[in-house]
């Protein structure tokens, strides 16, 4: 029997994210991305259906490489217009209990001090249910329009991002002890100063020498994901990652990235099951094999090719532009999502990938694979590619929303509790609980442990007056 099969809902404060086109579509509701109704109901459905949580995806940046411009992106929505993902959170979490938040922000367009507030601020008001999506961006647009001249070579984005998530992991560990908030009204002392500590970090990239604004939160470190799946990206995932969010399009790419991943975890001094790792994936099912087809082939009428390439020229810094739609997709090196490139490259050593295959490949779901048909069939398939692969589960993208997530809470999800691969409630506790059935902060084994205690390394601690 599998394990049991953890769900993500893949979403994006945007139109159509994975399947562009398809907000033409009667039924499809992403266009109402501007509305919290739209939001809150997509959490009500996705708690009802136990999901673990919403992986919020986020670009800053346009999708400009697809002919050298942005006219395919504005023209069919390809992640663009985009609105800031954090805002929708507090809205979906006064309105659930359980469900949990994966934030995609990116380290190379905010201050490790002041995004570690906006972190704490919403692990505060979700009651311990935010997780943050680590990514370094790969949009050279992005970078330009904050003052630079692009982004920084692939690897080196993540030299960074290793001392951005220490300065991260002294302000939310180490910075405020365990019994510093006293609330004490008798004495007057809301804080005790002898036990805030300014963390005095002074690095290659990074300065800052004072304390952590916020108070302790319930998970003090929120969830951590990542997404690069590059070498570079899985010493990465090694050393901090708690989940990990793949996009491999075939079992064999997918096996290997799920074990250079936790071998990578592994190396890194941790349990290699400490990491619950996600592929993407889309699924439509109905209740019958031939509904579910019959669902298919109606949404493929609404596909946009040149959206799909806009997203995939952004994805794997190719412009597909320029070539015709039967010309081989080669191998090429880029500074963009590596990973990408590489999956396709290997999914299947005897199929050569023509460009329009790609197109009609993401037009429907992004890069990972679209699975068609009855409750059954889906669920057999998942549990197919998680026992073959070890994958831990699916962060599953829509092709028209909500009706995607509500045909998986109808029809996928009681047929996976009916075979014992779907919890049937959740665990207590705040997000990390409830995906690891431990503690609510980060375990011993995790590096960012290692920063709780910054008395001997803070030096003067601050005094009443500060």
């Amino acid at each position: 029997m599998s394990r049991e099969i953890r769900l993500n809902a893949f979403d994006m404060n945007c139109v159509g994210h994975q399947s562009p086109g398809l907000w033409a579509h009667p039924r499809d509701r992403s266009w109402q991305y501007k509305d919290l109704d739209y939001w809150t109901g997509l959490a009500r459905t996705l708690e009802a259906a136990k999901f673990d949580g919403l992986f919020l995806a986020d670009v800053l940046g346009v999708y400009d490489v697809f002919h050298g411009n942005l006219d395919a992106a504005l023209r069919h929505s390809t992640q663009v217009p985009v609105n800031d993902p954090l805002q929708l959170v507090p809205a979906m979490a006064l309105v659930t209990e359980h469900l949990g938040f994966g934030l995609t922000a990116s380290l190379s367009f905010e201050h490790p001090y002041t995004f570690a507030r906006r972190l704490s601020t919403l692990d505060h008001l979700t009651k311990g249910r935010a997780g943050w999506n680590i990514v370094t961006s790969y949009l050279d647009s992005g970078a330009r329009n904050i003052g630079l001249t692009g982004q920084a070579a692939h690897d080196d984005r993540y030299d960074v991002a290793d001392e951005y998530l220490e300065v991260c992991y002294k302000l939310w560990e180490g910075s405020w002890e365990d019994g510093a908030v006293l609330r004490d009204r008798d004495r007057r002392i809301f804080t005790d100063p002898a036990k805030v500590h300014p963390i005095r970090h002074k690095g290659r990239y990074f300065d800052v020498p004072g304390i952590h604004l916020s108070e302790p939160s319930p998970q003090r470190t929120p969830v951590l994901y990542q997404a690069g799946a590059s070498s570079r990206g899985r010493r990465f995932a090694g050393a901090h990652a708690e989940c990990t969010f793949v996009a491999c399009p075939s079992k064999a790419v997918l096996t290997k990235s799920v074990a250079d991943i936790r071998a990578a975890v592994a190396a890194a001094g941790r349990n290699p099951h400490d990491v619950k790792i996600f592929n993407l994936q889309t699924v439509i099912v109905d209740a019958t094999d031939a509904q579910a087809q019959a669902k298919w082939q109606d949404y493929r009428r609404y596909i946009s090719r040149d959206g799909a390439l806009a997203l995939g020229s952004g994805w794997l810094g190719i412009d597909f532009g320029r070539y015709s739609a039967d010309e081989p997709l080669r191998h090429i090196e880029t500074n963009a999502v590596q990973s990408s490139v590489d999956a396709f490259s290997s999914a299947d050593p005897s199929k050569v990938w023509t460009v329009g295959e790609l197109a009609d490949w993401i037009g429907i779901g992004g890069l990972g694979p679209l699975f068609v048909g009855g409750p059954g069939t889906v669920a057999d398939l998942l549990q197919e590619w998680q026992d073959e692969t070890d994958v831990d589960g699916f962060n599953l993208a829509y092709a028209v929303t909500p009706e995607t997530f509500e045909d998986v809470a109808a029809h996928l999800v009681p047929e996976l509790q009916r075979r014992g691969a779907y919890k049937r409630d959740y665990a207590p506790g705040t997000l990390r609980e409830k995906l690891f059935g431990r503690g609510a902060q980060l375990p011993e084994t995790h590096p960012g442990a290692g920063y709780r205690d910054l008395r001997s390394a803070a030096g003067p601690r601050l005094s009443a007056a500060e």
